[in-house]
């Protein structure tokens, strides 16, 4: 990991003015977050973590402030530039999948690459690959209805890998899980990002926090604590589980 950030903020804030009064949602934000670091955004409802998401993921836009993506700064970008970018350097995993049901796994995933303008064949080409990485390549033409919430997590989790994206968001990623899948999915992401990849997770849970080497808490919209903390090895943990 380099000292260099693949995301800074500056004053970051997202206000929204309701009758007579504003609710900041997100007030005043400095931080940044190195290349290859996995961090973990956590807080109670309403406490600005998912507007911190939603403005990182360049799906809205602060009321004021400065964000720098991967050294380009994004703030003040059109919707039609931040979708390029979003589409360019950013992955996404919901807690809801959010897969076609319609699709096949590897339709699923090369969606992305539709809107990058890439040709049918290599489409299939570069979602098979991540797929395999995943454990999935026995299942490349699967649809969501054949696959457990477990598999089709991954193949959320490779659709947001296929453009070789900067960072990777993911909201709430094992919510829809049960626990030794949740710990699958953790252990899944410790080794992306030992593979260099950064991650922001956004978790009401202590324990997917754990997983992570930094946390940031947020509350009333603002950030209050920005901790380091050695993360639990997620495999070890399912070893455990096993043994039990």
């Amino acid at each position: 990991m380099t000292a260099s950030p693949i995301i800074a903020v500056e004053d970051l804030a997202r206000i929204y003015v309701m009758g007579d009064s504003e609710v900041r949602a997100l007030d005043g934000v400095t931080t940044s977050i190195a290349r290859g670091e996995f961090v973990a955004v956590m807080g109670p409802s309403g406490s600005g973590k998912s507007t911190f998401m939603n403005l990182l993921g360049l799906l809205d836009q602060p009321t004021r402030g400065r964000y720098r993506l991967d050294g380009e700064d994004v703030a003040e970008l059109d919707s039609d530039a931040r979708a390029a970018v979003r589409n360019r350097k950013l992955g996404f995993v919901f807690q809801s999948f959010n897969l076609l049901a319609r699709a096949s796994a590897v339709e699923n995933v090369a969606l992305p690459l539709v809107y990058a303008g890439i040709g049918k064949r290599e489409r299939r080409a570069r979602a098979a690959k991540v797929l395999d990485a995943l454990g999935l390549g026995q299942r490349l033409d699967h649809t969501p209805t054949e696959l457990s919430g477990g598999q089709q997590q991954r193949v959320a989790i490779a659709r947001s890998l296929v453009n070789q994206p900067a960072v990777i968001l993911a909201d709430e990623p094992t919510g829809a899980l049960d626990s030794r899948t949740g710990i699958e999915i953790m252990a899944l992401f410790q080794r992306l990002n030992a593979e260099g990849i950064t991650l922001i997770v956004v978790t009401h849970d202590p324990g997917v926090a754990s997983f992570a080497g930094r946390v940031l808490s947020f509350r009333d919209g603002k950030l209050v604590e920005d901790r380091r903390q050695a993360p639990v090895d997620a495999l070890a943990r399912l070893k455990e589980g096993q043994a039990a």
